[in-house]
């Protein structure tokens, strides 16, 4: 196939959309803009005029910045994800925010890491981060990832392992990947759930645990709710999250089964 070099102009339009969309009702003045992307003032303001004129994006009411607009919205229209999720997921999450009020994700393992396929951040008012689905989670710092390590079956922690050292040469190295793996694997099931606690050093300000859903002796997915570790401990969150987080892990697994939905559905397993 014959590769064409990639249209700047293009990927910056679509970084300002992107950063638009993590803001507040889609909101953004040309500075915030500016500064979330790394691109010249001048450079952002053609953009969002190029944007406008397209119907992407319109004036705020105010005159300054801008909102995203409908058309933005006819973007997804053509996308499908798993009819599961939508289904499923989507109505035990909301269940699950009403009663706990503090985020949550829903996310499918892929390679070494985990993806939020739904999330309930855009509705919790304790969310920082609300453009999160298709955001990637590390296997072993996110309370997510946790989960699925300390009770996915044995070949499923293999098949990540061989991923985590695929290029690494080095014998320690490799022992090194293998010993996290297997000693979060074994944290995680002592405890019954998984957990993080400012382990993630890019999200250092936040805690979350977290339960797998299990269909069939296979994690299919995982369930978290995410918290502010200055707001509470972490056994605090395992005493007001826990039992809902439970709930609703019920609530997807037997859905999923009456569903007839089994791992060759879910993206990012292996079938064999």
């Amino acid at each position: 196939m014959e590769r064409y070099k990639h249209v700047e102009g293009l990927l910056r339009g679509l970084s300002l959309l992107r950063a638009m969309n993590e803001e507040e009702g889609g909101f953004a003045t040309v500075t915030t803009l500016a500064d979330r992307t790394g691109l010249h003032r001048t450079t952002v303001k053609r953009l969002l005029e190029t944007l406008h004129f397209a119907g992407y994006v319109q004036p705020a009411e105010d005159r300054r910045g801008y909102t995203l607009a409908l058309a933005v919205r006819e973007l997804s229209e053509g996308f499908t994800d798993e009819a599961w999720i939508t289904q499923i997921a989507g109505p035990a999450l909301g269940e699950l925010v009403e009663r706990v009020v503090w985020p949550s994700d829903f996310t499918t393992p892929q390679a070494d890491q985990m993806v939020i396929r739904e999330t309930t951040r855009r509705f919790s008012p304790f969310s920082f981060h609300r453009a999160m689905v298709g955001q990637r989670l590390p296997m072993l710092q996110s309370s997510a990832g946790r989960a699925f390590l300390g009770f996915c079956a044995e070949n499923q922690r293999e098949a990540l392992i061989r991923h985590l050292q695929r290029g690494v040469t080095d014998r320690a190295t490799r022992h090194a990947l293998r010993q996290a793996v297997e000693h979060a694997a074994r944290e995680t099931a002592a405890v019954g759930y998984g957990w993080n606690y400012g382990g993630w050093s890019r999200q250092q300000r936040f805690g979350g645990i977290a339960l797998p859903v299990i269909v069939d002796g296979r994690v299919l997915a995982c369930l978290s709710v995410v918290f502010l570790i200055k707001s509470l401990s972490l056994r605090e969150a395992e005493n007001r999250f826990l039992s809902h987080l439970s709930h609703a892990v019920d609530r997807i697994r037997n859905g999923l089964i009456e569903m007839g939905v089994d791992r060759e559905f879910v993206p990012g397993q292996s079938n064999h």
